[in-house]
């Protein structure tokens, strides 16, 4: 038996070479990963790059492509593989253009491969300090990253985003996200939406306020901030949010979420509409997970375990629907977001879709919230 000394690779299989796999020059000598909106409503048809964590802003993780297909299946096998010299979870989703293959690592250490050789072209460790792994539950991973126009955006555990030359892999700009004095951290994938990278965060488990908020993809700047519990203080907080606060702090009463923060992270799922200018945020547990120390056994306790849809370009409040009201049982509204024309009853519907830790699979109109 052979012992392998460490224990997780890559690995990328081929059938009958990589003739259709869209190895591509970078457009226009503008170089790899140059990703803008008119490449991305490409991806809809061509599939020849896999440049969102669920391909395309859908997320339904389809891909078009004919070349590999039950005929020549069989034929599959290891084109080449790497070793990623890790005994930590490995979660994220790699991402692909231009011949590029894209990963990230625990710790967020990403890498870049020629993907027809498995050849390394670069490295980036954003040496995030190690105590951050006590914040979060179960373990330092990354779910994913993103690109735009020449960058590769990673998002840090400890709540850096960071834009690299896809070329090189040096850091172009870095932005700090959340908090440092508090328990604050990121384990989901940094998704980008027409130029603004949204991102949320972890931390529900351990007494902090969950939000989401938008960066523009070229400069590291922020754009907007939307918090998904009241603001402990009655006050405004300067933010997206502050519109939508009086109605969502009648659905809390007195309660340990005043000193815990109310929890409600979106700590994966964010997904978008590029017609409908709508980005969708999945919402965690509450802040404690208890509803009776959290609220006094009283009130829904918005927007925990819900999808929450904001204006893409001003973060502004538009629907909301909570799978869970009260939330006492840590089913987190955070899967993967999926969005699709369904014909239902004879009539297509815009629709978005989800299936939480509670047992149900959810239908919902992406326009209006409404309950399907």
């Amino acid at each position: 038996m052979r012992i392998w000394k460490k224990p997780a690779a890559l690995l990328c299989a081929a059938v009958m070479g990589f003739g259709g796999l869209g190895f591509a020059v970078a457009q226009e000598g503008r170089g790899p990963a140059w990703l803008d909106s008119v490449r991305m409503a490409a991806q809809e048809s061509d599939g020849n790059d896999w440049v969102h964590d669920g391909r395309t802003y859908s997320a339904q993780r389809y891909s078009p492509l004919t070349q590999i297909n039950a005929g020549n299946v069989s034929q599959l096998g290891i084109a080449w593989y790497d070793e990623l010299d890790t005994y930590r979870g490995v979660e994220a989703t790699p991402i692909y253009a231009d011949g590029v293959i894209y990963n990230t690592l625990p710790w967020n250490i990403t890498i870049a491969y020629d993907a027809r050789t498995g050849k390394r072209l670069w490295t980036y460790d954003p040496k995030v300090p190690r105590e951050y792994g006590r914040y979060a539950c179960c373990e330092p991973v990354a779910r994913g990253l993103a690109m735009w126009k020449g960058k590769i955006i990673i998002a840090t555990l400890d709540g850096r985003l960071i834009g690299l030359d896809a070329r090189t892999g040096n850091p172009v700009w870095t932005a700090q996200t959340t908090p440092k004095d508090m328990p604050y951290s990121i384990t989901g994938a940094p998704r980008v939406f027409d130029g603004k990278v949204v991102v949320g965060n972890s931390g529900g488990d351990l007494g902090v306020r969950g939000f989401a908020s938008a960066w523009d993809a070229e400069t590291g700047k922020k754009l907007w901030k939307f918090f998904l519990t009241p603001n402990p203080t009655g006050q405004p907080d300067g933010e997206a949010s502050d519109s939508i606060m009086p109605m969502i702090g009648k659905t809390w009463s007195d309660g340990m979420w005043k000193t815990l923060g109310g929890g409600a992270n979106p700590w994966d799922s964010i997904a978008y509409d590029p017609k409908l200018n709508l980005v969708y945020i999945g919402t965690g547990n509450g802040s404690p997970l208890s509803w009776h120390h959290r609220s006094g056994s009283k009130g829904d306790n918005l927007f925990v375990c819900s999808i929450v849809a904001v204006d893409a370009t001003t973060g502004k409040y538009k629907w909301h629907y909570q799978m869970v009201p009260e939330e006492d049982w840590d089913y987190t509204c955070t899967s993967s977001i999926i969005t699709a024309d369904l014909k239902i009853k004879g009539k297509t519907r815009q629709v978005l879709m989800q299936a939480p830790k509670n047992g149900f699979f959810y239908v919902i109109d992406r326009k209006t919230g409404q309950f399907i």
